[in-house]
């Protein structure tokens, strides 16, 4: 038996194999859920159908949350599929190249808005339109990075976006609460995906990442998908409003242990 049989989960945001949604969904559907699965356009169908295909997901369906009608459409589908939804997991981001390329205060108004829109609004829109088929409450969850906390050169607008992303959580656990819906965020570390390739300086990010972290270890897919499961079980029924870090301790790090310093950039005394 897994610990999410008999859930419903709808998952948000698979763009191909290394989405950190799709780690999210594999492990959804090894636990027991019945999962579908949404994507952010026609331009993504040809690898995100493939891939429910691998796992038997029947419920596949597009949707730009930057347009109110478009998520109620989804809605109203996945009300008709799966009648009610127990998780919604929200994996979506998006920042101009242009703005992440350039410091912050490059940043254009256009492509702030943009960012906010569709990284931070979206989980919004989806929490509200949802709601009503969550009756017996459930989980919600959605992805950040420790760029919303503290300023990681190349991260840019996006990392204005997530703290934005994390403080709307909070205020969504608050304002579901009551009706039983838990809202939390998973803090991942770097991981390549087709949202990391976008951020400026990410493959050396991406290098040393295992050696200063405590883990002295990389995160993967798994490890976020099995965090996942988790927060959307009954195991966290009393966790909301909440941010889990899944980066191997990088998040409680002030500055590099004098050893890595000394073997990787030559630092002494």
């Amino acid at each position: 038996m897994g610990v999410l049989d008999g859930k419903r989960a709808l998952v948000f945001g698979v763009a191909n194999h290394r989405s950190i949604a799709w780690g999210i969904a594999k492990a959804f559907h090894r636990e027991g859920a019945t999962v579908g699965l949404s994507y952010a356009g026609p331009a993504l169908e040809r690898r995100v159908r493939p891939l429910a295909q691998e796992l038997g997901i029947e419920f596949v369906e597009p949707c730009d949350v930057t347009k109110d009608e478009e998520i109620a459409a989804i809605a109203a589908k996945a009300r008709d599929h799966f009648g009610q939804i127990d998780i919604l997991v929200h994996s979506i981001a998006f920042a101009d190249r242009e703005d992440l390329a350039r410091p912050f205060i490059q940043t254009s108004r256009a492509g702030f808005l943009l960012a906010m829109e569709v990284s931070v609004y979206s989980l919004v829109a989806l929490a509200r339109a949802f709601q009503p088929l969550m009756p017996a409450g459930g989980s919600i969850i959605t992805l950040t990075y420790y760029g919303g906390e503290k300023v990681a050169p190349g991260y840019n607008v996006m990392g204005v976006a997530k703290a934005a992303l994390e403080s709307s959580m909070r205020y969504l656990a608050y304002d579901l609460g009551p009706a039983g819906i838990r809202v939390n965020a998973i803090s991942a570390g770097p991981i390549k995906t087709l949202a990391a390739a976008g951020v400026s300086g990410f493959k050396t990010m991406y290098k040393m990442f295992p050696l200063l972290a405590p883990l002295k270890q990389p995160v993967t897919q798994d490890d976020v998908g099995n965090a996942a499961v988790f927060l959307a079980s009954d195991w966290a029924a009393k966790i909301t409003g909440q941010v889990l870090f899944v980066d191997s301790g990088m998040n409680i790090m002030a500055f590099p242990d004098k050893d890595t310093l000394v073997r990787e950039f030559g630092a002494g005394d």
